[in-house]
């Protein structure tokens, strides 16, 4: 197998972290990003090559890229387009600036990093582009429609790049988990608490529910796998001759992409509300 280079976004915790050191296990060359500078220090005191990444900020996108080429001798083999965050919250309580934030992040910084790389791989005449998605890519549910939505833009954008690319060499693949081990709950919490006002919202007695599954320690669905589950597709996705265009994990990603394709909407959205 040959050694190739990866930058990868989001590599704090969980599923970016995990991936970026299962990645390095194998001989790979990766580059971890981060948004914060402490968690940039921590991934080089580690042994990786670590880059400060806010995907919020354009200049520290065009920085990101410039200083991963010059590290990498100009080439990009992989990007798995990880970082991202859920913003809770009923629809009816999300402000303009609330889904705008949360579309920054997962969405429009993703976007514009990718550009970036798509003429370095046109260039080499290869290249893999692996994004992040989610079960909440396919199906929606209640109380995670800023997610919800970024998710399913993401599908979007990234199957109309598949068709756009054909025949470049470069591949491009989506992973799509259902509920993983991470801090994403907690992160969630802290977004929730930032722009959602449960006291005066309609919602306020599910809000209470919603609150007590953010903070509860460990597993909080069934079903739940580790981190090291998204590693193994993301590893596949990078080494194999012709990787998938999708990659589902966790047992609840296949059943609900089933029947997403079987079922009436109105049935679908029964199951769902149950949920």
């Amino acid at each position: 197998m040959t050694a190739k280079t990866i930058l990868i976004t989001g590599c704090s915790t969980g599923i970016g972290y995990t991936t970026a050191v299962e990645l390095k296990k194998r001989g790979h060359f990766v580059i971890a990003t981060a948004r914060k500078a402490d968690d940039v220090a921590r991934l080089a005191q580690e042994g990786f090559t670590a880059l400060p990444l806010d995907l919020t900020d354009s200049n520290s996108i065009r920085a990101a890229v410039e200083a991963a080429l010059s590290l990498a001798d100009g080439k990009i083999d992989a990007l798995f387009n990880n970082g991202a965050y859920g913003q809770p919250g009923a629809v009816e309580d999300l402000s303009r600036a609330a889904l705008r934030e949360q579309f920054e992040t997962n969405f429009f910084g993703t976007h514009e990093l990718t550009n970036l790389l798509i003429p370095i791989m046109r260039r080499q005449g290869h290249g893999r582009i692996i994004y992040n998605s989610s079960i909440l890519g396919l199906v929606a549910m209640t109380y995670r429609g800023a997610y919800n939505a970024s998710k399913f833009a993401l599908e979007g954008l990234a199957d109309t790049l598949r068709l756009e690319l054909h025949n470049t060499g470069i591949h491009i693949c989506l992973v799509e988990p259902g509920p993983i081990l991470s801090d994403f709950r907690k992160n969630a919490m802290a977004q929730y608490a930032k722009n959602i006002d449960a006291s005066r919202s309609f919602h306020k007695e599910t809000y209470q529910a919603m609150e007590a599954r953010l903070q509860k320690e460990g597993p909080a669905a069934p079903f739940t796998l580790p981190a090291t589950a998204v590693a193994e597709k993301v590893i596949h996705a990078v080494e194999a001759r012709k990787p998938k265009s999708r990659y589902y994990v966790t047992f609840p990603t296949y059943l609900f992409a089933y029947l997403k394709r079987i079922l009436p909407t109105s049935w679908l959205d029964a199951l769902v509300r149950l949920i």
